[in-house]
């Protein structure tokens, strides 16, 4: 009974701030489909050509999901761990684990309508172009992969700023690799191989968005995956994230409430 009223608590206080802060989620709204039109143009040499429209789609929304769920998890706990509430909430009987499971679902709906901008910006693009944006069942699966592993990756980072302080600019520079070596924007198979290699291994999202692009643009199924390391593969790296996001996650805040750190920063 506590542990639903801690997680109903978080999910509640996330989705509050979300609408507080609804004037930032509209810019957002509006500069990541600009950021996207912005990029097929320099892709496309001036044009928004068709064949770039839906590859580099697949891949923003990707991003922009990634970038505004980690974003939210990690200054939520940055914030509480500033004005001392952080510290206050390990003093009561409220598992933390309900605690960080709110904090996920709420960052993973706050993220939501800024990817769904930048797909329906997308949607309408391709259909200017005379094109139709396809949609599968199966592209559920590498969603979901998406949506897990990047919980995994926020869950270690903000272990991280349980202990280690002033470290947002990780956050920023993660993303930034992501957009230019995680195969966002260009697919994995055009970078050298060792960082498609990487990307694929630590990448919440570059299974997730080469599948995705077999299955809407190659029509494969799900067991006949061209690109990258297949559907196990697919499946067990967003679980792997998630299980060393929860180990580190553990480990990082025992050492902190060990040290009585939880309140500084």
């Amino acid at each position: 009974m506590i542990f639903a009223r801690g997680f109903t608590a978080e999910v509640r206080k996330g989705l509050l701030n979300l609408a507080a802060g609804w004037r930032q989620v509209l810019i957002e709204m509006i500069t990541f489909p600009l950021f996207y039109l912005l990029i097929v143009l320099f892709m496309g040499r001036g044009q928004l050509r068709a064949d770039l429209l839906l590859p580099v789609l697949l891949g923003m929304v990707a991003l922009t999901f990634i970038h505004e769920q980690v974003n939210r998890v990690f200054w939520s706990y940055l914030g509480d761990i500033q004005s001392g509430v952080l510290e206050q909430t390990y003093l009561t009987p409220l598992p933390s684990a309900a605690l960080i499971l709110g904090r996920q679902v709420a960052a993973v709906i706050s993220a939501l309508p800024t990817a769904l901008a930048v797909l329906a910006t997308g949607a309408a693009a391709i259909t200017l172009q005379g094109g139709y944006l396809p949609f599968d069942a199966q592209v559920i699966v590498p969603l979901a992969a998406i949506a897990l592993g990047t919980c995994g990756l926020a869950l270690i980072l903000c272990g991280l700023t349980l202990v280690f302080k002033r470290i947002e600019i990780i956050t920023q520079l993660s993303v930034a690799v992501y957009a230019i070596a995680g195969g966002t924007l260009v697919p994995l198979t055009a970078l050298p191989d060792p960082i498609a290699f990487l990307s694929r291994l630590t990448v919440p999202i570059a299974p997730g968005i080469e599948a995705m692009r077999d299955i809407l643009l190659g029509g494969h199924s799900l067991a006949a995956l061209p690109t990258g390391w297949g559907l196990g593969w697919l499946l067990a790296q967003p679980l792997l994230i998630t299980a060393t996001g929860v180990v580190l996650f553990n480990q990082l805040e025992h050492l902190a409430r060990r040290r009585g750190t939880l309140g500084r920063y």
